[in-house]
């Protein structure tokens, strides 16, 4: 599509996340150090908590791909809303690891056969669990429950626990009061400053194969600052739609008015405006009438 009209690689602005396309703010690189001080330290519980397009996940999977196989073993469980059980049974098949039998006694037992194998050879066992504010707290407490697998020295699992804000309540209530007060190591996500806006849009840019300068106006920047609070998601959509404007009207820069009404386009929309009349019907008849 725009890709090649500004020379791109591959689309800078995608949302999915991408350890490829790792920017470290100042503030990611605070919270990307106490991850990995927790880990190294075998802290055993790590918080790292952010509101939603603050770039939790992709920083997770950075992390991950940076551990050396030889010296870390570690899972991802993505999607907790599951039960007890089933969430040891996920762990389970994280880890490569046959229980035998489909139950918790089973999954536990055959988990921690794994991890004391794993701690003789040396390896560092690490557990993420994201979208955390999902898990019932049944669910928190056999989390908890899995970090008792230890020797008398040292952990035998690192859990790095990651969510939205409300993880916080929900770690504070008095129920969880005990896996709360095992959490060593905290880590929080803010948006962006508008410096860190600036390098991070150039940065994916960069990534992308860019070698057009200044494909977005500094102006335009500012209102996509404004516009996301500095939050990289939010960043990412605006600039996304600003470069398919400017592919549409063949200009090889995003100037105030493209990103101003990708903007005004991209504010919640009016019950009583019609669907046709947005950024998108506005670009496709660009399109079809031969653009």
């Amino acid at each position: 599509m725009y890709c090649e009209f500004f020379g791109f690689s591959e689309k800078p602005f995608t949302i999915t996340p991408n350890p490829h396309f790792v920017f470290l703010s100042t503030v990611h690189r605070e919270a990307f150090a106490r991850l990995l001080y927790g880990v190294d330290n075998h802290a055993g519980f790590i918080a790292l908590t952010g509101e939603v397009g603050t770039g939790k996940t992709t920083m997770l999977r950075t992390l991950l791909a940076q551990l050396d196989p030889e010296k870390y073993r570690s899972a991802l469980i993505f999607n907790p809303c599951m039960s007890a059980e089933q969430l040891l049974a996920a762990i389970c098949r994280e880890f490569g690891v046959d229980p035998g039998e489909k139950n918790r006694f089973s999954y536990l037992d055959a988990l921690n056969s794994f991890l004391i194998e794993q701690n003789s050879a040396g390896r560092t066992v690490i557990l993420v669990i994201d979208e955390a504010q999902n898990l019932d707290a049944d669910v928190l407490e056999q989390v908890r429950m899995i970090s008792n697998l230890e020797t008398e020295r040292d952990k035998l699992i690192q859990i790095i626990l990651a969510g939205q804000p409300e993880l916080n309540d929900i770690l504070r209530q008095y129920d969880l009061r005990q896996l709360n007060q095992r959490i060593t190591v905290r880590c929080r996500l803010t948006p962006m400053k508008l410096d860190d806006t600036v390098s991070y849009i150039n940065h994916r840019l960069k990534i992308s194969g860019s070698r057009i300068p200044d494909i977005f106006s500094a102006s335009a920047v500012k209102r996509i600052y404004r516009f996301s609070q500095g939050i990289p998601r939010l960043i990412n959509v605006a600039c996304e739609q600003a470069l398919v404007m400017a592919w549409t009207m063949e200009t090889r820069s995003v100037s105030p008015a493209i990103a101003a009404e990708v903007i005004a386009e991209l504010q919640p929309v009016d019950e009583y405006e019609g669907v046709w009349d947005g950024l998108w019907y506005r670009i496709s008849r660009w399109l079809f009438a031969g653009k």
